[in-house]
């Protein structure tokens, strides 16, 4: 899992590529942490190349959501998979995200 974290003045872009699984989703955690901080900004999740996500990828997800809406920010997964999609319809976290 490679994480990859671009900040732009107006929004921060995060490019997630691999598997976001268990194992991986310590690390994604710890690394999302620093941008969740502060006064926050519109967050964007590049997931083109996103292959996986367990639940720990959706939990970490969920609460960088959190986060940053009760800033008053929003967040944005963008180029998300058929599969991928399908997971967080199946979750019921499709209603949650905005989609790109």
């Amino acid at each position: 899992m490679k994480t990859t974290i671009q900040e732009l003045e107006e929004m921060t872009i995060v490019t997630l590529t691999g598997s976001l699984d268990t194992a991986a989703s310590i690390e994604v955690d710890q690394t999302l942490k620093s941008i969740t901080e502060g006064e926050g900004k519109d967050i964007v999740f590049e997931c083109a190349d996103l292959e996986y996500i367990a639940s720990s990828g959706l939990r970490i997800l969920l609460d960088v959501l959190k986060k940053n809406k009760a800033k008053g920010h929003k967040v944005i997964l963008r180029n998300v998979n058929d599969d991928i999609k399908n997971v967080f319809n199946i979750t019921g976290f499709i209603n949650l995200f905005e989609f790109e």
